[in-house]
């Protein structure tokens, strides 16, 4: 039963969220510090997502196949390569190495 209630109350909290954005004052949302957070923060949570999900499993730090993935990507951008063939990259490097079983 505990799941339905963090379900429920994660629920609501994402209603309050939403509502809270839609009734601030217009004043506050032209703010250049309010512009700047809302065009930062997303970029901040993908990226603590993107490590989080290639770096960790459960508490523990890992370096694997994903981290290789992550690295070529990472030099397939610098490079600058299209979308498409970074992704193709990422997921050539993370087959192999796990195909050579790493």
């Amino acid at each position: 039963m505990s799941v339905w209630i963090a379900i429920a109350v994660t629920a609501v909290g994402c209603y309050l969220v939403k509502y809270l954005g839609l009734a601030a004052p217009a004043g506050v949302l032209e703010r250049p510090l309010v512009k700047r957070l809302a065009a930062l923060l997303p970029v901040a949570l993908l990226a603590a997502l993107t490590a989080q999900q290639t770096f960790s499993d459960g508490s523990h730090l890992m370096l694997d196949a994903k981290a290789a993935g992550v690295a070529a990507a990472a030099v397939a951008l610098v490079l600058r390569a299209p979308f498409l063939l970074v992704v193709g990259v990422a997921v050539a490097v993370t087959a192999g190495v796990r195909a050579l079983g790493g």
